[in-house]
């Protein structure tokens, strides 16, 4: 998730030595303290919640159940009927030397012989433990035309933004994020947010939610068209102040007018909680703070609350425990996870939510977007790697790589730069050494 106003860098706070950035940011330092991973104590010891609206939590009883199972919370397991099967064959695999294309079905991909599109007697019958828990089907939620270009340094003409949306919509993205009411003086990339929404409102493929961070901003993309708008927390009082000129309690202020809003246009409203692992001022942050925020977010209304990871921070070890604190208050079902790749785990962080219950993914195209909070940082996950590690896992998305792949070629050769995917790269790499052969 990117900043709504000028962004707060490493290079603009007091100094901080690189092992200072180090320790702040290590993956040890973002896994939270026993006393962090819930809603405070009163998680752990099964006590009433303590945020401003109730809700129920686990009982003593409860919790030592909990601990004796690792993911409680799963809903779509698969069947149970080829796990020997897989075995047998994950150990013929074993030492990697057969190619893709002998044990994979292409996806249509031009001049194609590799592909994680497996095969019916392949992944998606098996019952290992550690991949029984993730869904059948997770939504894609397309955010490169918003979060990805915004942070472009040069302006993107407006007919190129609608060019990609119609790409990304025809490769089958369920939802793509078009563009950002917000005042041009602090995102003047998306200053043709209304030209952009005009051009786009006879799409019915797909949603086409916009981000509105005040009524004003919500008043704007209501008369624009938009259908569907989201609204952006922080879990961080560092962040909340230098990114949005406000606490967080007074940004959740300015959020509940939008949700009564919107209520009354009935339009609905996503909620984004952003630093949910780490912040470029305060260091880890505590899972119960993240819990708070989401649930406040998703009391005064929000469909869907996306937990994005800002800065890249974030590991495994420090996702579950954000995790287990934010579903005891928000229904999995309710969130959605929004990684960014600084430090390459976005994809064993989507990994791991998805085994937790996660079926919502935020990414975007081409890697698009960049971090303005850490020098160096890569962005958000691309959705071809994203759409790429979920084929292969026999995950359904109702994407067709080609096509996305075609979308993301076509912004990264008007940015005149290659794609921030791996995924697009690397079968790029293998058709062009493959038509040599020919």
């Amino acid at each position: 998730m990117s900043s709504l106003e000028e962004p707060l860098g490493f290079d603009k706070l007091p100094s901080m030595s690189t092992i200072d950035r180090i320790q702040r940011f290590s993956a040890g330092a973002c896994r939270p303290t026993v006393d962090d991973m819930g809603m405070g104590n009163c998680w752990i010891e099964g006590r009433g919640c303590s945020t401003s609206n109730s809700c129920d939590i686990f009982s003593s009883e409860d919790y030592e159940e909990y601990k004796g199972e690792a993911f409680p919370w799963r809903r779509h397991v698969r069947d149970a009927s080829e796990g020997e099967a897989f075995n047998r064959r994950a150990k013929s695999l074993s030492k990697n030397r057969m190619k893709f294309g002998h044990v994979c079905k292409s996806r249509n991909l031009p001049d194609q012989h590799y592909s994680s599109k497996c095969t019916e007697r392949g992944i998606r019958g098996i019952t290992n433990k550690f991949l029984n828990g993730i869904p059948k089907f997770v939504k894609i939620v397309e955010v490169g035309p918003r979060d990805g270009l915004q942070n472009e340094k040069n302006i993107v003409p407006t007919s190129v933004k609608v060019e990609l949306i119609r790409r990304l919509v025809s490769s089958g993205l369920p939802v793509v994020e078009a563009t950002s009411f917000v005042s041009p003086k602090w995102v003047p990339q998306l200053a043709d947010a209304k030209d952009v929404m005009k051009a786009v409102c006879d799409i019915e493929d797909a949603r086409l939610p916009v981000l509105t961070p005040n009524v004003k901003g919500f008043e704007a993309a209501v008369a624009a068209g938009a259908k569907e708008v989201a609204i952006f927390a922080s879990a961080s009082e560092s962040f909340s102040k230098s990114n949005i000129n406000c606490s967080i309690e007074e940004s959740l202020a300015r959020y509940r007018a939008v949700c009564l809003a919107a209520k009354e246009h009935s339009v609905p409203v996503r909620g984004y909680v952003s630093c949910v692992v780490g912040c470029p001022v305060e260091g880890a942050i505590p899972p119960s703070k993240v819990a708070y925020v989401a649930k406040e977010l998703y009391d005064m209304g929000c469909f869907e609350i996306s937990l994005g990871d800002t800065i890249g921070v974030g590991t495994p070890g420090a996702v579950i425990p954000m995790l287990e604190a934010v579903m005891a208050v928000v229904p999995a079902e309710k969130l959605a996870v929004h990684f960014h790749d600084t430090y390459g785990q976005s994809l064993p962080n989507i990994l791991i939510s998805l085994q937790m219950g996660i079926s919502t993914v935020d990414s975007s195209v081409a890697g698009l977007g960049g971090c303005p909070y850490a020098k160096g940082a890569s962005g958000n996950v691309a959705t071809e790697d994203v759409v790429y590690m979920l084929n292969g896992l026999g995950v359904k998305t109702n994407v067709d790589l080609a096509k996305l792949m075609l979308a993301g070629e076509f912004i990264s050769n008007h940015l005149g730069r290659q794609s921030g995917s791996k995924t697009a790269v690397a079968l790029c790499r293998v058709t062009a050494d493959a038509s040599k052969i020919r």
